[in-house]
């Protein structure tokens, strides 16, 4: 179990180095992510490189008996690159250029950048490829976190190559785009920009493919760099820290390319439901690789500096989220960073080594975390053993929250409220891509999947006439891989499955948007449940209603289907449930299923997360609570019976034998 964070020896005077190295072995430090942005300091001009520092500071770690988990640097050019280079700046759609003095202001297609990017990767990776030290290489930093779009000439020039080698010729991209509306036909692809600062509405099918490039674009700067380390001799695992469900880069395409997932994860101490949050990320990181466990790259120790307010951890927060992770598949509890900064934009950011020094309730937390990690017994890798799955997708998501639909989705949103739906259920959760494996599943629910490619649709109709359970929500089904409409309508690909088909749409009023049908109560199995946002005009061609509208314009007609496919069912959601909603539509369906919980009788607070035959229980309440169980300690194999969770307190268990919680 790694343990430790990110390290900047060059923002400190040599003479603080020792006292790190001391402090963290006292903390049960383990490894160390060392040069993030340190570009400057190793070049601080155009061919002349500076070692010897970093040799000092990474042998002084070896010796300590702290790995290096090491950055190739590239993630924030340094100014004179910018000053003798200035194409290598961003731009944004407006032309405006993104000037130095922050970070990640480079141009990831920026030939000049990719080329003075190679040779400080090359130095770096023949210096330090065979260094004992070096247990991992840490490409860039969160690709596209602050700069996620580029819309400056090295782009422009790109997007056309992209383009010509995803369609061929320029009549296949008129044809996939319908450039004929609004008389946008292109003679050629020197005609073609990226979408820039325009007077109205663009081309749907030009910003899906702006985003596919985007995501291509920045993944490519990845590869250069880890194809120069592999051709240095290195054999480490090579990484780049993922952001959770971070919109600009497809992960699933990401994932391929890494040897081992590393995220960094931010939940808010001011919302009493983060943790939700931060356990949908937790295990879409899983999903990414389930086969290789994964790393917590980043987190706070305590409060941050970059949301409007920024509130401490509860004492005991900071472990009880770091065991969430370990708890859904993660190997190594890491932070942002080790030694808390005195100058610069991120000095208010806790670390593990605060301001204060070691007096603190901070540096108390981060030692009895080290010294609990160390003692875990040997975890299995990946596996949690769901029975659910959840559809998600990044092209979806691109293509949804493009403008001009029926009504404006939160994506990203709607699709963590059907998660958190399942996780107060206590049952465990996988996420999947639309054409992935789903043999292992008993139920997968696949909200809003507005774009879905015939491969997609092909394998969830064949989970479900396989004996699957099948929930699909309203908005799916509707365009191609194109962002255009399929002949026919709407769930052309589904529909037979589903056993419906759909008229329109039926937008409703957003919350405070003014007179108009605001919201769709509909009854269900289990109660009346509130729609929003859509009421979808549905047809049966098969399908048995399970629920109906009940007021507003389609009041009586269907809402809530189940059709019997194969040896399965396929269920349809004819509108957007609210968070009470969505726990009644999937309690209903997981019932059907017979998907029980992990522990059953736990509240709402108390989390459950299995990791092989390993369970990990969190109370992230603020009230005690007392759990009527017999179970095996997994940490000293005691034997445990009826014990006591305080707030932020937990347990990792094994032989779990659960009646009722009081």
């Amino acid at each position: 179990m790694h343990y430790g964070g990110d390290y900047n020896p060059e923002q400190w005077p040599e003479a603080v180095w020792p006292d790190d190295i001391q402090r963290m072995r006292e903390a049960g430090v383990t490894m160390v992510s060392l040069g993030i942005f340190a570009w400057s300091r190793i070049q601080p001009a155009e061919g002349v490189f500076e070692f010897e520092w970093l040799d000092r500071i990474i042998a002084m770690l070896h010796e300590g008996g702290i790995a290096v988990d090491l950055a190739t640097a590239t993630a924030s050019p340094p100014p004179w690159a910018s000053a003798v280079y200035p194409e290598i700046l961003a731009h944004d759609e407006s032309g405006a250029v993104y000037w130095p003095g922050s970070r990640q202001q480079y141009a990831p297609t920026s030939p000049v950048y990719r080329r003075l990017a190679s040779e400080l990767v090359t130095r770096l990776a023949e210096r330090y490829a065979q260094h004992p030290a070096v247990v991992m290489w840490h490409v860039n930093n969160e690709y596209g976190c602050h700069l996620p779009l580029d819309y400056s000439d090295a782009a422009r020039d790109a997007f056309r190559v992209w383009l010509e080698a995803r369609y061929g010729t320029i009549d296949a991209l008129n044809a996939a785009w319908g450039t004929y509306f609004w008389s946008q036909r292109y003679g050629s692809f020197a005609e073609v920009f990226p979408p820039r600062k325009a007077p109205y509405s663009h081309n749907p099918g030009q910003l899906l493919d702006f985003r596919r490039f985007t995501s291509d674009a920045l993944l490519e700067c990845y590869l250069m760099e880890k194809r120069i380390i592999r051709a240095a001799g290195a054999t480490q695992p090579v990484t780049t820290n993922f952001m959770g469900a971070f919109k600009p880069a497809d992960y699933w395409r990401w994932a391929r390319e890494m040897d081992v997932i590393t995220d960094d994860c931010y939940p808010d101490p001011n919302d009493p439901e983060s943790f939700r949050a931060s356990a949908f990320q937790r295990d879409l990181m899983r999903s990414l690789k389930p086969e290789v466990p994964w790393l917590l790259m980043e987190q706070a120790t305590n409060a941050l500096n970059w949301r409007p307010t920024n509130a401490p951890k509860a004492p005991g927060q900071m472990a009880a989220l770091s065991m969430q992770a370990v708890g859904r598949g993660a190997d190594g509890i890491l932070f942002f960073q080790w030694r808390q900064s005195r100058k610069g934009a991120e000095k208010f950011h806790s670390a593990m080594y605060p301001q204060a020094g070691t007096r603190t309730r901070t540096w108390r937390e981060v030692v009895g975390l080290g010294a609990e990690l160390a003692a875990l017994p040997e975890l299995p890798a990946g596996s949690c053993d769901a029975r659910v799955a959840i559809v998600f997708d990044w092209e979806n998501w691109w293509a949804i929250e493009n403008p001009d639909h029926p009504v404006v989705l939160d994506y990203l949103a709607l699709v963590q409220r059907w998660y958190a739906a399942i996780h107060r259920q206590h049952v465990q959760v996988d996420f999947v891509h639309p054409a992935g494996d789903l043999s292992g599943y008993r139920v997968v629910v696949a909200p809003h999947l507005y774009l879905l490619t015939a491969a997609g649709a092909a394998n969830l109709t064949d989970f479900a006439s396989s004996g699957g359970h099948l929930l699909v929500a309203a908005f799916s089904d509707v365009v191609d891989e194109t962002d255009s409409f399929r002949p026919g309508g709407y769930l052309t690909q589904l529909g037979p499955t589903l056993g419906i088909w759909l008229e329109d749409f039926g937008a409703l009023a957003l919350p405070d948007f003014g007179p108009g049908q605001a919201e769709a109560p509909l009854s269900s199995p289990q109660g009346v449940v509130t729609g929003t946002l859509l009421a979808e005009e549905i047809h049966l061609d098969g399908a048995t209603v399970l629920g109906r509208f009940e007021a507003g314009r389609l009041e009586g007609r269907p809402a809530f289907t189940v059709n019997e496919v194969g040896d399965g069912r396929a269920y349809y959601l004819a509108t957007i449930p609210d968070a009470a909603g969505a726990a009644t539509i999937t309690g209903h369906v997981l019932a059907e299923a017979g998907v029980a919980p992990v522990v059953p009788g736990l509240p709402e607070q108390v989390e459950v997360a299995q990791r092989g035959d390993v369970i990990t229980l969190i109370n992230h309440g603020a009230s005690v609570v007392t759990l009527d169980i017999d179970a095996t300690d997994a940490v000293t194999g005691a034997s445990v019976s009826r014990p006591t969770l305080a707030p932020f307190d937990y347990l990792l268990l094994r032989d779990v034998a659960a009646a009722n919680t009081t």
